[in-house]
C-alpha cells in the first residue's frame, strides 16, 4: 500500500498531529528563502541584545551573531542566528484555572468623598482661624454613617477631619467664653 507524498506513513508516536511552530515576527510572510528586510534584521539583532542581557550569551559571541545578521541575506539565516534563544513571551494555554473567590483580596472599596471633604476642611481650619471647624465636624458626622451604611473606605479621614473640627469649635467656644468672662469683669 502506498501513500501519496502529501500524507506519510503512519509511524508509532505520530497518531496525535503536532502543533505547527508559530512564524516568528521576523520571518515575514514567505518560508527561510525569502530575502529578508532591515526590519526582518533589526527584530533578530534585538532578539541577540535581549539574549545578552539575560546573559544567555557573551560579548564576542553578541557582536559576531550581530554582524552576521546585519549581512545576512534571507530570514532562514536571520532564523539560524537566534534559534538558540528564547523569541518573547512563549503562548499560554487557552484557560488558565480560576482561582476560588475565598483566595482572592478583597476589592478596595471606594473612599468616601465627604470624610476627605471632612478631612480637608479640618486642615483649613489652622489657616483659617477655626472657621471651617463647624463643616469639618458635620461633614465627618454624615460621612462616617454613609462609610458605614454603604460600605465604603475613609473612616479614618472622617474621624481626623472630625477631631480637628472639634478642637476648632472647642477654641472658638473658649475664645467666646473668655470674651464673655472678660466683658462681665470689665463691668464690675
Amino acid at each position: 500500500m502506498s501513500f501519496p507524498p502529501s500524507q506519510p506513513s503512519w509511524q508509532p508516536g505520530r497518531g496525535v498531529p503536532q502543533p505547527q511552530p508559530q512564524p516568528q515576527p521576523w520571518q515575514g510572510q514567505g518560508g527561510p528563502s525569502l530575502l529578508a528586510s532591515h526590519a526582518d534584521r533589526e527584530r533578530a539583532v534585538d532578539v541577540l541584545r535581549a539574549g545578552f542581557s539575560e546573559g544567555r550569551l557573551d560579548q564576542g559571541e553578541l557582536d559576531r551573531r550581530i554582524t552576521r545578521a546585519y549581512q545576512a541575506r534571507t530570514v532562514g539565516e536571520l532564523t539560524l542566528l537566534v534559534a538558540d534563544l528564547p523569541q518573547g513571551p512563549a503562548p499560554y494555554p487557552a484557560a488558565a484555572p480560576a482561582v476560588p473567590a475565598t483566595f482572592l483580596p478583597r476589592p478596595v472599596p471606594p473612599t468616601n468623598g465627604k470624610a476627605v471633604g471632612s478631612l480637608i476642611c479640618g486642615v483649613l481650619t489652622v489657616m483659617t482661624a477655626g472657621l471651617t471647624g463647624l463643616p469639618a465636624v458635620v461633614l465627618g458626622h454624615v460621612a462616617r454613617s454613609e462609610i458605614r451604611r454603604r460600605d465604603e473606605g475613609g473612616d479614618g479621614l472622617a474621624l481626623a477631619g472630625l477631631v480637628l473640627g472639634w478642637l476648632s469649635v472647642a477654641g472658638w467656644a473658649l475664645f467666646l467664653a473668655l470674651l464673655t468672662v472678660m466683658a462681665v469683669a470689665a463691668r464690675s
